[in-house]
């Protein structure tokens, strides 16, 4: 499984024994607002996206990552790459904490997830989804070069598409 280092972070991925930290993350109000649609979900819940992410992270290299600051060790938040909606390969997704918020680390740590997919995994283009409320996570998808390629109605929600191309 893959884990490195930014500027001042150091990504690592999620195992199975990361459940109460990742459930922690997926129910903070602020973060749940919009990866959940303000759903607290079922710790169960957390715990199968962890057996999907250990195969995903063991057989294809992607998956879900701790962002974790190198000085004090301290998990910020996650990045990845994730199935959502009806894309056939994985999506960027970043969460932290809100004691985090605008300290560049959701940018950071993103970027990060970028230059690999590219990079490492091949991949020609990269989406991330955002709620048109989430200026924060728009202006994230922004500093990473994705350009906003559509707005449409997912599951009853206005929902805005970004998408990065691989730079030739």
């Amino acid at each position: 499984m893959n884990s490195w280092q930014t500027d001042r972070l150091t990504l690592e991925p999620f195992t199975p024994s990361d459940l109460d930290l990742l459930h922690q993350l997926f129910t903070d109000e602020a973060i749940r607002q919009y990866l959940w649609d303000d759903m607290v979900i079922d710790v169960s819940q957390t715990e199968d996206i962890l057996k999907v992410n250990d195969i995903l992270q063991h057989s294809r290299g992607y998956g879900l990552w701790k962002i974790v600051h190198q000085e004090t060790e301290q998990v910020l938040g996650f990045t990845g790459l994730w199935f959502f909606f009806e894309e056939p390969q994985p999506q960027l997704l970043y969460g932290l904490f809100p004691a985090y918020w605008q300290q560049g680390f959701a940018t950071e740590a993103a970027k990060s997830i970028v230059q690999y997919a590219f990079k490492d995994l091949g991949f020609d283009y990269l989406i991330a989804a955002t709620d048109p409320p989430n200026e924060a996570s728009g202006k994230v998808a922004m500093r990473l070069g994705m350009k906003m390629t559509e707005s449409k109605i997912v599951e009853g929600k206005m929902t805005l598409f970004w998408k990065a191309k691989k730079q030739e």
